[in-house]
């Protein structure tokens, strides 16, 4: 499982959470998901802008020896 997994399942399990403990605290139901929504929105802001999903940085290619030039007829020559 890796991070975005992660805060896939956290925002429902946060939002009802935090709203479901808000509401049985005395918080009206309206308020408490808007409370809990900030929650759920800084998880998402976090994953967007603080560890954005980024592709992997290709790996650089090596250079080896030049291979040789062909003569006329196509022959490679041989190096001594």
């Amino acid at each position: 499982m890796n991070y975005y997994d992660l805060v896939l399942g956290l925002i429902p399990f946060g939002l009802a959470s935090i709203a479901s403990t808000l509401v049985v605290s005395g918080v009206a139901v309206t308020g408490a998901v808007a409370i809990a929504s900030v929650f759920a929105a800084g998880l998402i802001g976090h994953a967007m802008f603080v560890r954005a999903p980024v592709d992997p940085a290709p790996e650089p290619v090596a250079e080896g020896p030049a291979p040789a030039p062909a003569t006329a007829d196509g022959a490679v020559p041989q190096a001594d």
